[in-house]
């Protein structure tokens, strides 16, 4: 055990802040369309100068800038439309932010990685926590040109950090470069140009509790009537009194709808977003709004009953359920999902795994322990070298949609999510647990094993299925030898029941010292001589 790395708390996953809606905008007229490409390509221009002023503040900005850029954009605009504007470039700086120093991590560990490596003789064998040099002069000295090449871009990135200067785009890097590679993506340059277009317009407004139906920009009725606050230079589009634009269309919130016509009729805030699909020419409108904390459950509370251990894979969700004392009960359980195809395809398949998992573990009335997985100092060549195998396959993980979605769900249906830290849990699983739970009806494979690993993890338990035995003698002088066993559960370590009959034929019956209780065989307690006695499954001798 000595150089393993200290394994973390287990701990309860807080709930979601917050929750989100979708609806499409069905039967918009071409007028309709129009005035939603006006308005938003009229914002976006207005929100691309003020992420513009905002970058250019960097670390300089406070409050009263803040006003300074929204009073820029209050005559263009309104002052509500200026104020979701401003907070929108602020969040993407800040995103830009962290962004950097994920950036600025990764590099640093690309150049600790290689710096290791060069230091070392070629052709040097690696060790299980630390690697080798390089197998050949040749790659020895290609990457003494990486290092060079990653160093300066560490000390560009660190430089710009220090300044505060980010690098944002407003409609995605992604989509930007593809402009470069249009027939890998399939696309003509009118269909990059729309999707570009409708990437960086601009149709979100924050939502204002106490005004009606809790958004006076983007306004909906709780019998779905859609209506927007045109900005003053637009104002002569407007069809209705106040300088507004009511849609042809309707919305109905099939999911969460009750919930959200509450809030509007109560004049609470909600959020709207509308966007356009190019792809399916499609319109949608998203409703978000924010939810008050859940009270997390105590964690003692969440291992009362037991729990389901999971081990997420790159094709399925290998689940345990296991009893307080860490000792799996039942059968193992697969969900498994597909992840190719589109990204809908993909987030179909998570929701139906999660959904078949979550309603097993409420059947059982049990929590639901997960590892806290984040593979991102996992995927860099330079720690792994040649196995792109195993970095394509780490790489196809969904760890942040699958927690994101886990704990999405799981709250609704008041299911508790603990949290282990995935140290040692696979390989760990097998070593202990895998074998034992082998038997002719049943064989267990190495996620399953890790799923009881996980879960006796987050129980609480530790992973290794049986302490080693009293150095003097096997006996139970010193103490309980199952880790299994505890307080609670007396009688547990008590010696097997002894069987009616003589063991041999210069003993008779019952009078060993370690014959045990004879009544604990029967099931209605009376004594051994007035039922039939019941064999014991397991030898009495070897």
């Amino acid at each position: 055990m000595g150089g393993l790395r200290q394994v973390g708390a287990s701990l309860v996953v807080p709930g979601p802040c917050g929750v989100a809606v979708r609806d499409r905008l069905k039967g918009l007229s071409a007028e309709d369309e129009q005035v939603l490409r006006l308005v938003g390509d009229h914002l976006g221009t207005l929100a691309s100068r003020d992420l513009k002023a905002r970058c250019v503040a960097g670390l300089e900005h406070d409050p009263e800038l803040w006003a300074e850029r929204k009073r820029a954009l209050t005559p263009g605009s309104s002052s509500r439309w200026a104020g979701s504007i401003t907070k929108a470039s602020h969040d993407q700086w800040a995103l830009a932010r962290r962004g950097q120093l994920a950036h600025i991590q990764t590099l640093q560990a690309g150049v600790r990685t290689i710096a290791h490596r060069l230091s070392l003789p070629v052709g040097q064998a690696g060790s299980r926590r630390a690697p080798g040099g390089y197998r050949s002069k040749r790659e020895w000295f290609a990457k003494t040109r990486r290092l060079h090449m990653l160093t300066e871009r560490l000390d560009a990135a660190r430089a710009d950090w220090q300044a505060g200067r980010v690098g944002a785009v407003r409609g995605g890097k992604r989509l930007l470069n593809t402009r470069h590679h249009l027939r890998a993506a399939g696309l003509t340059e009118e269909q990059w140009r729309a999707r570009w277009r409708a990437g960086r317009r601009f149709l979100a407004a924050d939502g204002e509790s106490g005004k009606r139906f809790g958004n006076e920009t983007i306004r909906v009725t709780p019998d779905g009537e859609v209506s927007i606050k045109l900005p003053a230079s637009l104002a002569y589009l407007a069809n209705a009194p106040h300088g507004r634009y009511v849609l042809a269309s309707k919305v109905r919130f099939a999911h969460r709808g009750e919930q959200w016509a509450d809030r509007v009729t109560a004049n609470r805030a909600v959020a709207y977003r509308i966007h356009e699909d190019t792809g399916r020419g499609r319109w949608y409108l998203t409703a978000s709004w924010t939810i008050p904390p859940v009270k997390a459950v105590p964690l003692a509370a969440a291992r009362t009953r037991g729990l389901v251990g999971v081990d997420t894979n790159v094709d399925h969700l290998a689940a345990w359920r296991l009893d307080t004392h860490g000792n799996p009960v039942g059968e193992p359980r697969r969900f498994n999902y597909d992840l190719s195809g589109t990204a809908q395809h993909r987030d179909a398949q998570i929701r139906h795994a999660l959904i078949r998992l979550l309603h097993w573990a409420r059947r059982h009335g049990l929590s639901i322990a997960v590892e806290d997985l984040d593979f991102q100092a996992e995927k860099t060549r330079e720690k792994h070298g040649r196995r792109k195998t195993f970095r394509k396959l780490i790489s196809g993980m969904p760890t942040a949609r699958l927690r994101a979605r886990l704990v999405s769900m799981a709250a609704e249906l008041g299911i508790t999510i603990v949290a282990v830290d995935p140290a040692y849990t696979s390989r760990w699983g097998a070593q202990y647990w895998q074998k034992p739970l082998t038997s002719t009806h049943r064989k267990p494979t190495r996620h399953d094993a890790a799923a009881v690993a996980i879960g006796r993890r987050a129980l609480g338990h530790p992973v290794r299925r049986r302490t080693a035995p009293p150095p003097a003698h096997r006996s139970d002088e010193q103490g309980h030898r199952t880790v299994q066993a505890g307080s609670a559960a007396p009688g547990r370590e008590e010696p097997r029941p002894r069987v009616p009959g003589p063991r041999t034929r210069s003993v008779r019956a019952g009078r060993e010292a370690k014959a045990g209780n004879q009544d604990t065989q029967h099931r209605s307690g009376r004594p051994a001589e007035h039922e039939s006695w019941k064999q014991d499954l397991l030898p009495l001798s070897p």
